[in-house]
């Protein structure tokens, strides 16, 4: 009997809510086409204004109102806030033409080259690097000012590599970050003074020993880097322009290397020539809009980004993986505890009250991230105002804390998704970092890639700004970084799968407890009153945290005995949460792109991504970084200065680097590579690279050989106890070969046995298929 009025009460809810639904639809039509209504009344009026200003010639007749069919005003397919402007569906902002290139007079500098909306870890590198490269640029952050929630700290070695480009930044990292002793470790454990269920060091001998990288990883918060490359930014002259310093902005002609703090993104129009953006920001307790046009827009604005939304870029993936509470505290109490008892980076917290995740930041100063499960609508956020915060903080720790400060609490939604285009609208517009790609935080995966997005990003803008190169190269960067991006977006999952693998063994599968949410929200539970649901949900909780009671979780009872020993299993065999990926973070490669690859690579599928650690192993095949090893630069000078093969490749213009071999057929396809490179009007470095043994007579070898060129360096390898190899070994390939290396030190082409017959001939054919251009002979 009490089924049959469940399932009654059931129906009769389900019957309201349809009638409900039905009425909020109607009224959602009544308006939507209303609003259609209006807004193609204004788009007609607007047009016969434009035709009037085009016949009455109040506007000059180089500007014209075409509209490419996939590339129209954005505005309509994304409401940001409140006071974002709806514009019609294909509007074109007339005050944009006033300052937009004339095709009779050449580039005008009132458009930007470009333009990055999102001032985070990449768009600031992003910026910096263009600037090196001598491309003018501006940024645009909606924020006010910078946040100082921790948020991202794994910097792993390829983003390092790409650090030390930047006037010292990874040294400074490296100075500034806590001792790897304090952080190489994850642990596992009851509370933070009670028992250890394990642990894992995630350092190795090798990762110290600077074989495969010339710098180390390191761990490094978010806010801490962005203000190093805010430092960065004002070393190259660029104004951060605050709200408060924001008066007569309006009127103010962006030229590059600004920084505009308070300006948010509500429009994008482009067309065949430009994109304008219109930004608005806080000028006198008024909203003031302004309009910026520039020839190429980058979307660096995060995982909710503005940029991808206005342009209707969907996303493709898993979504909603997990519900967490992120609380930012500080405690110098806990923080010293830590590093006299059992310092790590990660704590896993496992007891019958509370379950969470300890993210230590910086244990000399006591900052910390506590991350937990959240589960709405049954809990909201009031469940974690500060005083209950402080007494989960006191749980997990195991005793009181007199210092504790909570300083934040973020809700936010874990997600497994990559950006269907990287680019979009005729190469002009393009998404890198958290636009483009959102992970689970398993493995640092996020900050990273959109690093190396940027890097990848710089020297091909820099090429079509500087005219070396058409806006097709810009499509590159989609080819090679999607792949990318889609790879370890499967490798974060894997890596946030082997962390949940724990807690199963532990008699806690996180799986049920989501399936148990997922039934309260969506199956029978739904009918429920939200009181009732609360009780239910709280109640299967205690009973899950119950397996985790002292008198079970022992080496005497069987079943605590057997669960322990699974959990150990685990951690010897390297199935839990790993920090390293060395094979993925060094030894991506591009299969396709601007590059030249070898036969049937472009075909090959790669590795599938196995959650594990793997070491790297060096490869000189085109699409590959290129490998590092140390080398000594050769001189008359008795100083004979030792660097990484990477330090070969110029960070401040766009040059290729041609490393060859001190024989005369390398030589004499250096000399056809200057030639080409001068048709191509880009740039060309050579590396002569001599065996530690026979470095003799470098003046006479390479100067006559390569006359009249004089770009070109003499080097030796270095041998070390731990790698005898040679550099050729290295590259797994002969002296005969040579290697073509790009801007951002990946190989674009390669040969392993140097059978070239017509060096020019070859030269031509490289530069044409990476550039995308036809030589000029």
């Amino acid at each position: 009997m009490h089924q049959v009025k469940a399932e009654r009460l059931k129906a009769r809810a389900q019957e309201r809510m349809a009638n409900k639904l039905a009425a909020t639809r109607r009224i959602a039509e009544e308006k939507r086409a209303n609003a259609e209504a209006e807004l193609n009344e204004k788009a007609v009026k607007i047009s016969e204004k434009a035709d009037y200003i085009r016949r009455t010639g109040d506007m000059p007749s180089s500007f014209s109102f075409k509209f490419p069919s996939l590339c129209w005003g954005f505005t309509t397919l994304y409401k940001a806030k409140a006071r974002t402007k709806a514009y019609p569906f294909g509007y074109f902002q007339c005050r944009a033409l006033s300052v937009s290139a004339n095709s009779n007079n050449g580039p005008d500098d009132s458009v930007l080259p470009v333009l990055i909306v999102g001032a985070g870890p990449v768009g600031l590198v992003l910026s910096i690097l263009l600037t090196k490269l001598g491309v003018k640029c501006t940024v645009l952050e909606k924020s006010k000012s910078f946040s100082k929630h921790p948020q991202a700290h794994f910097i792993n070695n390829r983003s390092m590599e790409v650090f030390r480009k930047l006037d010292g930044l990874a040294e400074e990292i490296q100075s500034n970050q806590p001792p790897v002793d304090l952080w190489r470790k994850f642990i596992y454990c009851t509370s933070l003074t009670g028992s250890i269920l394990g642990s894992v060091d995630h350092m190795q001998p090798q990762d110290f020993e600077q074989l495969v990288s010339p710098v180390s990883v390191a761990h490094f918060s978010q806010y801490k880097l962005v203000r190093l490359l805010l430092k960065q930014l004002q070393n190259l002259s660029f104004n951060v322009v605050t709200p408060e310093h924001s008066e007569g902005l309006s009127n103010w002609s962006l030229g590059g290397k600004e920084l505009l703090m308070g300006h948010e993104c509500v429009s994008i129009d482009a067309t065949d020539q430009l994109v304008t953006v219109t930004t608005s920001y806080l000028n006198d307790g008024k909203y003031v809009e302004r309009t910026i046009p520039c020839n190429i827009l980058v979307g660096t604005d995060g995982a909710g980004s503005t940029v991808r939304k206005l342009v209707g870029i969907n996303l493709q993936g898993e979504t909603d993986l997990q519900k967490l509470v992120s609380v930012h505290f500080m405690s110098r109490e806990l923080g010293q505890y830590l590093i006299n008892e059992r310092p790590g980076m990660l704590f896993f917290i496992f007891n019958t009250e509370a379950i969470g995740v300890l993210v230590a930041h910086d244990l000399m100063t006591g900052e910390f991230v506590l991350q937990m499960p959240y589960y709405p609508p049954q809990q909201n956020l009031e469940d974690f105002n500060h005083k209950m915060c402080k007494k989960l903080i006191y749980t997990l720790v195991g005793r009181e804390l007199l210092d504790l400060d909570v300083i934040d609490v973020k809700p936010w939604v874990m997600h497994a998704e990559v950006s269907e285009k990287f680019v979009w609208c005729d190469n002009r517009i393009i998404l890198a970092g958290d636009a483009a790609h959102r992970f689970p935080p398993a493995g640092g995966f996020g900050m990273n890639t959109g690093i190396q997005d940027a890097h990848n990003l710089a020297w091909k803008i820099a090429s079509i700004v500087k005219g070396i190169a058409p806006s097709s190269l810009i499509h590159t960067y989609e080819t090679e970084r999607r792949p990318i991006a889609i790879f370890n977006t499967k490798l974060s999952v894997q890596n946030f799968r082997a962390a949940m693998a724990v807690p199963a063994a532990l008699g806690l599968d996180p799986t049920v407890a989501n399936s148990v949410h997922h039934i309260i929200n969506e199956g029978v539970g739904s009918i429920l009153p939200s009181g009732l649901q609360r009780a239910v949900l709280d109640g299967i909780f205690t009973l899950g945290r119950a397996q985790l009671s002292e008198s079970l979780l022992n080496e005497n009872n069987p079943l605590g005995s057997s669960r322990l020993a699974k959990l150990r299993h685990i951690f010897e065999e390297g199935k839990s949460l790993q920090l390293q990926f060395p094979a993925e973070d060094l030894g991506f490669r591009y299969r396709k792109g601007a590059l030249i690859p070898d036969c049937g690579s472009a075909t090959v599928v790669p590795e599938a991504p196995t959650g594990r650690r793997r070491d790297y192993v060096p490869c000189a095949d085109p699409g590959c970084r290129i490998p590092h090893m140390q080398v000594r630069l050769l001189s008359n000078s008795s100083n004979e200065e030792s660097i990484s093969t990477l330090d070969m490749v110029s960070g401040d213009k766009v040059e290729f680097l041609l490393i060859i071999a001190p024989i005369d057929s390398s030589y004499h396809l250096a000399r056809a590579a200057f030639k080409v490179a001068e048709e191509f009007k880009v740039s060309v470095r050579v590396c002569v690279f001599w065996s530690a043994d026979t470095a003799g007579g470098v003046d006479i070898g390479s100067k006559g050989a390569l006359a009249p060129w004089d770009n070109y360096i003499d080097v030796a390898e270095v041998k070390s106890s731990s790698n005898p190899l040679s550099w050729w070994n290295i590259c797994q390939m002969t002296e005969k070969g040579a290697i073509l290396v790009r801007p951002d030190e990946h190989i674009a082409w390669s040969v392993k046995s140097g059978a070239v017959r017509d060096p020019s001939l070859e030269m031509r054919r490289v530069f044409s298929a990476i550039l995308g251009v036809n030589s000029t002979q």
